[in-house]
């Protein structure tokens, strides 16, 4: 059985390290000068490298040759997601008590060290405070504001990067031609923007379609076999948007969705198409296009081109499900909404039941506090008679935005409103789903009909 690509071209040194410059030669020298720490951070994207960097710097550290099947008993890899418990961490640190066989150091590499428990982190902290000589720990996570800061601040931290462009198209083209791999230059361009700065991802992406063909892979080829829309359709899509052509939009729509092509990768290529080109009147757009998902992901994305509409065709159809309060008590929440994209500054924050600005509420909790704002996102709400509440759709986002520290950054970004925080399960049972189906059903014209798994179309 072959290889898969990512696996065959795993860097096996430092030195062969792609695009994280700014973690490998810091790494390179302090083993150079013999200036070892007991425990470091990796903080990072998936598919950067921090898991392989830290196995190539825990065989060099023991002057172990690296190799990817090798087994050395000095070198302990646990995975943080299924060894989470305080009983996982008290056995680690029983056996790290114990001086290293063959090497200098006992080692140990913690993937995803954010998922362990609150107990385990402490138990682990024990460890950290006081260390034994032999003993090195090397923590990789991809969220680090779930790490407690007396973890970080006992580690040297180091992040990674995803890949910009140029770096990963002169990988995937030095990879294609070490393997031969027939593809034009347009086709593997698709598979960069398509990995998102990924590694893994693109190196995966181009295994993927490397067996397309014998001959040149070229990038309708490419386009065909990953389900992506054709340039000029979307094209077409977004000029029908910015004319405010609502009969246009839904049949294009229609068009694009019944050749295959899922909403969400829909929505993907549309944000791709205008963070590239960007024009004032997709930006709108641009701030609900991130939330099309799963379930009714169809109308969502229907929902998101045509409430956002700059067109005068469009600005006469109801208002969309989206910031403006409820009328009435009995109104429903409205859904969650995800950050723009683009980079622009905070919008002023008006208190008036009639005009509050949400987004840009989360734009200034995101400034002021990256850990509040990742729970916020996590709350339907709504906003009446002068006052901000929010549903939870956890009890552990309540219990985080409800302490007192929070909940003062909360109010100091909504401009001192009230702010309610609801019990989890306080929202009417598919209230989000009933706004956009009743929304995509007044704009279908008719009944929402679905398939025979549940979706619209």
């Amino acid at each position: 059985m072959a290889k898969a690509l990512y696996r065959k071209y795993r860097p096996k040194t430092l030195a062969e390290v792609v695009g994280q410059s700014q973690v490998t030669d810091i790494l390179s020298n302090s083993l150079k000068q013999g200036k070892v720490s007991h425990a470091y951070l990796f903080v990072g994207p998936r598919g950067t490298g921090k898991t392989s960097v830290a196995r190539i710097f825990a065989h060099e550290v023991n002057g172990f040759k690296y190799e990817l099947e090798d087994d050395y008993v000095d070198i302990v890899e646990i995975d943080g997601a299924s060894n989470r418990g305080i009983d996982n961490i008290r056995e680690l640190r029983e056996k790290a008590m114990i001086a290293p066989t063959s090497g200098k150091y006992k080692i140990y590499i913690i993937d995803e060290v954010h998922m362990l428990t609150k107990e385990a982190f402490n138990a682990l902290l024990k460890t950290l405070e006081e260390p034994p000589r032999h003993v090195i720990f090397i923590m990789a996570t991809t969220d680090a504001y779930k790490v407690p800061i007396t973890i970080t601040s006992r580690a040297q931290s180091y992040t990674f990067k995803l890949a910009d462009h140029d770096t990963m198209f002169k990988y995937l083209r030095k990879i294609s031609d070490q393997e031969k791999i027939k593809i034009d230059d347009a086709a593997l361009d698709i598979i960069v923007k398509r990995g998102g700065g990924s590694f893994r991802d693109s190196l995966s992406l181009l295994d993927q379609i490397s067996t397309l063909s014998n001959d040149e892979i070229t990038k309708e080829a490419v386009t065909n076999a990953l389900g992506l829309p054709e340039d000029e359709k979307i094209n077409l899509l977004l000029d029908k948007y910015v004319s405010g052509d609502l009969n246009g939009i839904t049949s294009e729509l229609k068009n694009l969705l019944s050749s295959g092509i899922k909403p969400e990768t829909l929505a993907e290529e549309i944000i791709e198409r205008v963070i590239d080109s960007p024009k004032p009147e997709f930006l709108p757009l641009l701030s609900q296009l991130p939330d099309i998902r799963a379930p009714f992901a169809e109308a969502r994305l229907l929902v998101a081109l045509t409430s956002a509409g700059a067109g005068p065709a469009l600005n006469a159809k109801p208002t969309p499900v989206s910031m403006a309060p409820a009328a009435s008590s009995k109104s429903k929440p409205t859904a969650r909404p995800t950050p723009k994209a683009s980079v622009t500054p905070s919008p002023a924050i008006t208190t008036t039941p009639k005009d509050f600005n949400f987004d840009g509420f989360i734009e200034r909790v995101q400034e002021l506090n990256d850990a509040v704002y990742s729970q916020l996102i996590k709350c339907e709400h709504r906003f009446i008679n002068g006052e901000l509440e929010l549903y939870p759709e956890k009890k552990i986002v309540k219990t985080i935005l409800s302490r007192e520290n929070n909940k003062r950054i909360l109010v100091e970004a909504s401009g001192g409103v009230k702010i309610t925080i609801h019990e989890v399960g306080d929202i009417p049972n598919g209230a989000q789903k009933d706004e956009l189906l009743d929304k995509f059903s007044d704009i279908m014209g008719g009944e929402v009909k679905n398939d025979a798994g549940g979706n619209p179309f």
